[in-house]
This record gives C-alpha cells, sequence and structure tokens, in this order.
C-alpha cells in the first residue's frame, strides 16, 4: 500500500510537469494511481502489456497524462 501510494506520486509528479499542472502530493497520488489503472486498461485493449519497470513507467506516465488531459476537457 505505501509503495503504491510512493509509485502514484511519482508517476503524478511526471505526468502534471510534462501536462503544466501544478498539484499537491494528494493530487499527484490520485492522478498516478487513476492515470496509471487507465494507461494499463487501454493499452491492455490495445493488446500490448508491459513488462519491466520502464515499460510500466511509461504506460502509467502515459495514462497519467491521458487522464489529465480528460479531466481539463471535462472539468
Amino acid at each position: 500500500m505505501i509503495s503504491a501510494l510512493i509509485t502514484g506520486a511519482i508517476i503524478g509528479w511526471i505526468a502534471g510537469n510534462i501536462m503544466g499542472l501544478r498539484g499537491g502530493l494528494l493530487r499527484n497520488i490520485v492522478v498516478g494511481i487513476l492515470g496509471s489503472a487507465l494507461g494499463t486498461f487501454l493499452f491492455g485493449m490495445l493488446g500490448f502489456s508491459a513488462h519491466g519497470l520502464i515499460a510500466d513507467l511509461i504506460v502509467s506516465v502515459t495514462g497519467a497524462c491521458l487522464f489529465i488531459w480528460l479531466m481539463d476537457r471535462l472539468f
């Protein structure tokens, strides 16, 4: 659980920097965890799966960036 929070915070921070989103630790954790789930789901629907740390990071950050973009468009 602690590792998921730390990983979510890092992924959310990276995606936030890419997308120009400024937020606190809680926002980074939420964006990172939800974005990681979104990325894993979408890449899985396309027939791709991530194997290894770098691939997991790319999928998670891509999903988090997409999540930020979607939230920006909806709200």
